[in-house]
């Protein structure tokens, strides 16, 4: 799989999938859903949230949406509450190992086939549609938004070490080589805690993944989604020359949100565990230039871990409530006068071409040069959650000094087993 180009100061025409006829506009069926969403941007803030559903009820206000706000300590316990009480949400807001890896794996969503339209097809970036689709090509998610997870330097410390001639800040990459160079040197110039393996759980665990995947080229997945790769050649070379440096430490004290924290007052030189919503919501901690990365390649070709995010629907045996909830979706994902609108509140990007969106954004345009680099969404593959798990545990095997070859095969015959048991 492999995304279209995104290049986000090109003047592009709108390109807004026509929206589905699910209920008339002012006529659909009177039904009260309700909505839960993970803290996308703001879409995890009750004002923002009122103001798009007032924005739905002018056009259908007969359906009424109550919302129930989820955070990732706790949202996930509280749906499999739910589901166990019979009284599963009508829509969530999340990303596809949730919706299609997870619930939809168990049979729990409905099959979201009629908000897929050719049109839609047309629109919506390949690797994003292929990511909301099982296996069997069952679609359990309908995306709004997606980004690009990226790792970041201090370049206050690396101008001051003399490293930044191992980057390059056009295009927001380096080498494999010029990576070990560059901490030598911020390692050298006094700066002890250049980066850190965090691994004291799944917290951020994207950036660990993207930073070991690239650094040698390897894979997490086989490219069906059906197999966990993490044992090759190049994974364990990446994670022996990791151990290896002076100035990158395997610390199981702490996940990624501590990792970032450390990165933002200045303890740590960079951050893997980075994107532009970090970068958001600290800017008012930051007392330096914070300079987002590409992860290190020895191809020098990237491959970016993505976060895809959209809606799907619990089955909960309604007929009128499921075909509210798709008006609804339908309405924030396509309706030309509100999508925008939709994707704003996220703080990420589109899933198709709806022009530069965020003209005149500093922030936003300089991080969309990172959305070209989107590799493969391998998050939906079987036995996602104990996967995580596994490699967490395996971060910590290696930092405390067990065999790096051991550690990783036992990480993936904890993973197959957990994918082969779906």
């Amino acid at each position: 799989m492999k995304y279209r180009k995104i290049i986000a100061l090109a003047v592009a025409a709108s390109m807004v999938v026509p929206t589905t006829v699910f209920a008339a506009e002012g006529e659909a069926a009177a039904a009260d859903i309700t909505l839960w969403t993970y803290p996308i941007g703001s879409w995890g803030d009750s004002a923002t949230v009122d103001g798009l559903i007032a924005s739905f009820n002018e056009k259908y206000p007969d359906i009424h949406v109550t919302v129930e706000y989820l955070d990732y300590t706790n949202g996930d316990d509280q749906i499999n509450t739910a589901i166990e009480g019979g009284q599963a949400p009508d829509i969530v807001l999340e990303g596809p190992e949730r919706l299609v890896a997870n619930w939809g794996a168990k049979g729990l969503m409905v099959d979201l086939a009629d908000l897929w339209t050719d049109e839609a097809k047309e629109a919506i970036y390949d690797s994003v549609e292929n990511a909301c689709q099982n296996n069997d090509g069952v679609f359990y998610e309908y995306p709004l938004c997606m980004t690009a997870h990226t790792m970041a330097i201090n370049r206050d410390i690396f101008e001051a070490a003399d490293a930044l001639q191992y980057l390059d800040e056009e295009t927001r990459t380096w080498t494999t080589e010029n990576f070990q160079k560059a901490v030598q040197a911020v390692y050298d110039s006094g700066q002890q805690n250049v980066g850190a393996v965090y691994c004291s759980g799944q917290g951020g665990d994207q950036g660990t993944r993207a930073l070991i995947n690239n650094l040698y080229g390897g894979t997490f997945t086989n490219a069906e989604h059906t197999e966990y790769t993490a044992n090759s050649e190049e994974n364990i070379k990446a994670l022996e020359l990791l151990k290896s440096m002076d100035g990158i430490n395997f610390d199981a004290s702490i996940a990624g949100g501590d990792e970032i924290n450390l990165f933002c007052n200045g303890t740590l030189a960079m951050a893997f565990c980075w994107n532009v919503a970090q970068e958001n919501n600290n800017k008012d901690n930051i007392t330096f230039d914070a300079l987002p990365m590409a992860f290190p390649t020895d191809s020098g070709e990237p491959q970016l871990c993505g976060g895809i995010w959209g809606f799907g629907i619990f089955n909960n045996g309604d007929d009128a409530k499921i075909a509210a909830a798709k008006t609804f979706i339908d309405f924030m994902a396509n309706d030309e006068t509100q999508v925008v609108d939709s994707v704003k509140a996220s703080s990420y990007w589109p899933v198709k071409d709806l022009g530069n969106i965020y003209e005149g954004d500093e922030l936003m345009t300089e991080y969309s040069t990172f959305i070209q680099y989107m590799g493969d969404y391998y998050q939906v593959v079987g036995g996602w959650a104990e996967a995580r798990t596994a490699w967490w545990n395996m971060l910590q095997q290696v930092g405390s000094g067990t065999d790096v070859s051991a550690a990783v095969e036992e990480f993936v015959t904890t993973a197959n087993a957990a994918a082969s048991a779906q």
